[in-house]
């Protein structure tokens, strides 16, 4: 595991590097951090995807600016669909992709605003699965997934802010024909892959409820290996 140094039209943004075990290139994975930023939790997610044989890159988005101004800046990216944050995240890709470490088969994963940052990116090309999750899904869903790779997403039901935004996902999918794997978690919250220390689930507090469930945080990474192994490994 290491702290690299990623080029891009700004400056250099550095990021986490997550190795697999074992000689020779591997698949990649480019994780999409929620707006909390390049934490322990994130680095912990690619941790878990090296374990399980990837070659995993957490890049650092919010390296050109006080973290409030970035995390603003990404979040009207985001909605936009297009502005800094997709410019560094492709940057992050092509980086990762050209690696000798990596197979040249990329996928990508994203959590809460990394979700939908995912899933905006995934139809510029470039990636052979995405797995957002619980990222938000354009309300022209169709159009705006047009050419998308194979998608990996989980939801969970208590999610306040993403109500049927899983089946709008599902509905978008199956209508373009594209393979995917759309599950909505009973019972589970907004967050709930994600380990949130300190005070920040109280601070949300019933607005946006923010539980970790690890029993459906298990599962929901068990579908993504498995997901990826089929259509970014195979790719590689």
């Amino acid at each position: 595991m290491a702290e690299v140094a990623i080029p891009t039209a700004q400056g250099t943004m550095p990021g986490y590097l997550a190795r697999p075990a074992g000689g020779g290139p591997a698949p990649g994975v480019l994780v999409v951090f929620e707006a909390f930023g390049l934490t322990a939790e994130m680095q912990g997610h690619a941790d878990r995807l090296a374990e399980a044989g990837y070659l995993a890159l957490v890049p650092d988005l919010y390296f050109w600016g006080p973290k409030v101004r970035c995390v603003m800046a990404t979040l009207v990216a985001r909605t936009r669909r297009s502005g800094r944050a997709f410019d560094d995240i492709e940057a992050a890709r092509s980086w990762l992709a050209a690696s000798d470490e990596c197979s040249g088969s990329v996928g990508i994963v994203g959590f809460c605003m990394g979700g939908g940052l995912a899933l905006a990116c995934a139809p510029k090309g470039g990636y052979a699965a995405a797995a957002p999750n619980y990222g938000e899904v354009p309300s022209n869903a169709e159009r705006a997934l047009e050419g998308i790779c194979p998608v990996v997403a989980s939801f969970g039901s208590r999610d306040r802010y993403l109500r049927g935004h899983p089946d709008r996902l599902r509905r978008a999918l199956e209508a373009l024909g594209v393979p995917h794997d759309v599950k909505e978690y009973e019972g589970a919250t907004h967050g709930f892959m994600n380990p949130h220390p300190g005070l920040l689930p109280k601070v949300t507090g019933t607005f946006l409820p923010l539980r970790y469930d690890q029993a459906k945080a298990d599962d929901a990474w068990a579908r993504i290996i498995t997901f990826f192994d089929t259509h970014v490994r195979a790719a590689g």
